[in-house]
């Protein structure tokens, strides 16, 4: 079976994100009213899973096949019988009572065993092995992983060999993205029927590695009896919004932002966001910091209209002319920033809110339609009165929880960072960027991309989520270097070449 048709490699990773329940119900549907019987569905998994190891992992001979005592049991049988009749070295590895498989994982154990298959109690992995399979747990783990069976995950990540993960690494919260006890840390997964919204966010991307996917040619009709419980992201979605501009535009199409932040010692991240603003396209950007601040940022980036400010009474003629405020950037909590912070939110214009201006909320709650927030899990945790932990351990439930309490639109950032709008529309998630954008100013950046692209017509919702795309996209073009060492003002040169589709020149003719 050719998993290379939804390989994320070449983009073609289905869109739509279900519920671990809800693609148990594909599944059922599949079986009981489209007659493809679960021992087929169960052959088909265990295809597309050698298959995509002979094609990443050509030179592998010894294969470890890691079996627990359920339907993902059944798929690794199916990989360790088809290995073994390829002429390779194989041996399944069972924690569990052999006793508990049932239907038809017991029965592609048998078609396993009655071909001189090697089948033998977890006592450990052998130090010499290519490849281990992960085939111990499926979506239906319901409480954290201990005893035997948390040690052959530790064993598995200890191991010199790679990993690759049968439907969901073991593990792993396949609705959540949280780990459960232990996890498997795989090279690589390869999920079936259906993507299972854990997988993108949270500790999912790590315990993943790449994501391949395979539908085990389920009717496409059985997915319209559900309702997605998520959208995934990517900056492809969102080139949509950005087609030629016309050819007699002029600055004032393209709204005005004001940044307003930059206290004593952080004019750099006031600069961050401004000038993101400028360089996804936002017509006129001013800035309100420090006056310390002023001459050395206008002198920095010349086209940013740096103002020092010393008192909220001296925003008013810079609100007088802004179409979008970003606040929060290097802000503070003193009484200059207190007084900016609520100034800002006085001023009747659509608002993005990061960094302190979250801090300052979270104080004086508030709710409105009008704004995009946009907190890292330390910033949601005090938004909600939580703990940091705890926002993690369902970034889903957290996200919606926030958009409902604050309003507006609501990027909860991180691996996997989720955008929600509330209403009946489910919440989307990015599914690019690289862990090289954990370092200062990352964040500075997204404020601004959020803000320009506000101000240049796009709603809220549409904003967040093509800036938290584009953000990331930029972020993967700028680690093509390596990730260690990514900078914040690495991203801004990366976002011209995102932002314009290829056009013919004035005079060029069109094939």
């Amino acid at each position: 079976m050719n998993t290379d048709r939804h390989d994320p490699d070449n983009g073609r990773l289905p869109y739509a994100l279900y519920r671990a329940a809800q693609v148990r119900e594909f599944d059922r549907i599949a079986i009981e009213e489209y007659g493809l019987a679960g021992e087929l569905l169960m052959e088909r998994a265990g295809e597309a899973v050698f298959a995509a190891l002979r094609r990443i992992w050509p030179e592998a001979k010894d294969i470890t096949v890691l079996a627990g005592a359920g339907n993902n049991a059944g798929d690794g049988f199916v990989v360790a019988r088809l290995a073994r009749e390829a002429g390779l070295s194989v041996r399944v590895l069972q924690p569990g009572d052999p006793g508990r498989l049932r239907g038809d994982a017991r029965r592609h154990a048998e078609r396993y065993a009655k071909i001189g298959g090697l089948w033998l109690p977890f006592e450990g992995l052998p130090e010499r092995t290519d490849l281990i399979v992960d085939a111990l747990f499926g979506t239906g783990l319901d409480r954290p992983v201990e005893g035997r069976w948390a040690d052959s995950i530790r064993a598995a990540n200890a191991h010199r060999a790679p990993v690759i993960a049968v439907d969901i690494p073991s593990g792993l919260n396949a609705d959540t993205g949280a780990v459960m006890g232990e996890a498997v840390s795989a090279a690589a997964t390869v999920t079936f029927i259906a993507l299972k919204q854990g997988l993108f966010t949270g500790e999912g991307p790590q315990a993943c590695g790449r994501i391949l996917f395979d539908p085990l040619g389920v009717p496409p009709k059985v997915y319209a009896r559900q309702i997605l419980s998520a959208r995934r992201l990517d900056w492809s979605r969102m080139t949509r919004h950005f087609g030629p501009r016309p050819r007699a535009a002029h600055k004032g199409h393209f709204g005005h932002v004001l940044v307003v932040g930059g206290n004593l010692g952080m004019g750099g991240a006031a600069r961050l966001a401004a000038e993101a603003a400028a360089r996804c396209g936002a017509g006129l950007v001013s800035l309100a910091t420090r006056p310390e601040h002023a001459a050395a940022l206008a002198a920095a980036r010349p086209e940013i209209m740096a103002r020092g400010v010393t008192s909220a009474g001296e925003l008013e003629p810079l609100i007088e002319r802004a179409s979008v405020v970003a606040v929060g950037p290097g802000l503070g909590h003193d009484d200059w920033a207190c007084d900016l912070w609520q100034r800002v939110l006085e001023s009747g214009l659509p608002l993005v809110m990061d960094a302190d201006a979250l801090n300052l909320l979270a104080e004086s709650p508030r709710r409105r339609d009008d704004w995009a927030l946009t907190p890292h899990p330390g910033e949601a945790a005090r938004l909600l009165g939580e703990a940091t932990v705890d926002v993690q351990a369902d970034r889903f439930a957290a996200v919606e929880r926030l958009q409902r309490r604050f309003g507006g639109v609501v990027a909860l950032k991180g691996a996997g960072t989720l955008i929600h709008a509330g209403g009946t529309r489910p919440p989307g998630l990015c599914t690019q960027g690289n862990p090289g954008m954990a370092c200062g100013g990352m964040g500075d950046v997204l404020t601004g991309l959020v803000a320009g692209l506000l101000a240049q017509g796009l709603d809220p919702e549409e904003a967040a989520e093509a800036a938290v795309c584009l953000h990331g996209a930029a972020a993967d073009r700028a680690a093509r270097d390596g990730e260690r060492g990514l900078l914040a003002s690495d991203l801004l040169p990366e976002l011209r070449p995102l932002l314009n589709p290829a056009v013919p020149s004035p005079g060029e003719s069109v094939p």
